[in-house]
């Protein structure tokens, strides 16, 4: 058997390896079958949904007939679960704060303290309290991802910005930072350290081309060491390793090409004059690539067991815009149509386009073989937003899908369309299922949504 922490390694750079046939689980006895642990994902949108796109009109046709906003996710039904009757968070004495509460509450089910307004005060989020259980196990206790930068500055019923852009918080005072770029990402899989630690031993990029080749070079002396079917398991998983970094790649090059020229030099400029491209998705760009290769990022660190518990902010509150869909107008000023057709369509199409690279990060899950099933099989991914209606800024239905098996606990291919429950009902039923021990309930919760799990019904 081969020990599950097993690594490529080159020149102090090091790939953690998926989970193969001849491996088992570092916390599995040796006289015990492995099975594989359950990992917890949220991936979040603002502004809410147009109703009558995202929510099922019939629970019997739900599989062959989704409405318009999860068509995306048709393939991959039988392992979704969509619920109606979801409340949010209560929002007095914070009514004037819609776009704080949405994001600051989704996670923690919790208002901010109404006597310290300007500070931090919250609680600790779900998937802090998941990390704080499972986080010693991996590498990483937690991957904190986002699309946009965390410096929304707004002070709705004078509460900190601090709200507006943060889904996670390690204590009811600190905020955990989210990485916006995909290199750091992949450098902190790649070497097995946090982000704010130093580069590899020489200097050197941990994902210069010359170390990359090294180390999954390396793969050749274990690959012959492994049986046919983990053999291709190992492929495919070098192969998409191959597949993030080019993609990466090509985004940095394509923003060095466009700062060179907005400073007026030429594409073949040979002097290191240009200063250090920020990897960000400007105005015009394609968002849809960036946030694939996030995902993409995702299910790395979740198939090598670098981290069991993630979060991916898809966009924050203001400031998006999705240019790829035809039109420039912000998400946000397109929430409040007041019944216009024109910006209900546009609205329409944001959501689908979210709900798309939600599936895009599933279906890669989904393909991916893991002991007896595959890795969505053992996940947990709920994907939602903190709003029902961006327009009224409602919160009775909040919209939720979640992914995934949950290692058997979540019975999934259903719509229930009449589910009593807050979100931190959801929350906490989901901690349960992932296995989180629960010695107090999240925020608003009062009890478990026992309709979800695999043993009802």
């Amino acid at each position: 058997m081969i020990d599950r922490r097993t690594c490529l390694r080159g020149l102090g750079a090091a790939l953690a390896l998926p989970l193969l046939d001849v491996m088992g689980w570092q916390e599995t006895k040796a006289a015990q079958a492995y099975k594989p642990p359950v990992r917890l994902g949220f991936m979040y949108m603002p502004h809410g949904v147009i109703m009558d796109q995202f929510w099922p009109t019939d629970a019997e046709r739900f599989l062959d007939s989704p409405p318009p906003a999860v068509e995306s996710l048709k393939p991959v039904l039988d392992q979704c679960l969509m619920m109606k009757g979801i409340s949010g968070v209560p929002t007095a004495p914070f009514n004037g704060a819609p776009h704080a509460l949405e994001l600051s509450t989704w996670l923690t089910a919790t208002l901010p303290d109404p006597a310290k307004r300007s500070e931090i005060n919250i609680a600790i989020s779900a998937d802090q309290i998941a990390a704080n259980y499972v986080g010693a196990m991996t590498p990483l206790p937690s991957l904190e991802l986002a699309t946009m930068p965390q410096n929304w500055k707004e002070n709705q019923a004078g509460l900190n910005e601090g709200y507006y852009s943060h889904c996670s918080y390690r204590s009811p005072t600190q905020v955990v930072p989210a990485e916006t770029n995909p290199r750091n990402v992949l450098a902190r899989l790649f070497n097995q350290k946090d982000s704010g630690s130093a580069a590899v031993s020489g200097g050197a990029s941990p994902l210069d081309r010359n170390l990359l080749d090294l180390v999954l070079g390396g793969a050749r002396d274990l690959r012959r060491k492994l049986p046919s079917s983990d053999q291709r398991k190992l492929d495919e998983y070098l192969d998409s390793v191959r597949s993030v970094e080019r993609r990466i790649a090509a985004i940095e090059q394509r923003q060095k090409q466009a700062a060179m020229e907005k400073a007026g030099l030429r594409r073949d400029h040979k002097g290191a004059d240009s200063p250090p491209i920020e990897i960000k998705i400007p105005d015009g760009d394609k968002r849809s690539e960036y946030m694939q290769v996030m995902c993409d990022l995702n299910v790395l660190a979740f198939q090598t067991d670098m981290t069991r518990v993630s979060t991916y902010i898809g966009s924050r509150p203001n400031g998006a815009n999705y240019p790829e869909l035809g039109f420039s107008d912000q998400h946000h000023s397109q929430t409040h149509h007041g019944g216009d057709k024109t910006k209900m369509d546009k609205v329409a199409k944001i959501v689908a386009f979210n709900i798309e690279q939600f599936a895009h990060m599933v279906k890669k899950m989904r393909s991916l073989k893991e002991a007896d099933g595959t890795l969505l099989d053992n996940c947990i991914m709920m994907w939602g937003s903190g709003l029902e209606d961006g327009d009224k800024h409602s919160r009775e239905n909040l919209p939720f899908i979640v992914a995934g098996g949950g290692g058997g606990s979540l019975k999934t291919g259903r719509y229930l369309p009449d589910v009593k429950g807050n979100q931190g009902d959801l929350l906490t039923t989901l901690l349960s299922c992932a296995g989180i021990p629960i010695d107090r309930p999240v925020g608003i919760a009062t009890k478990q949504i026992e309709a979800i799990k695999a043993s009802t019904g």
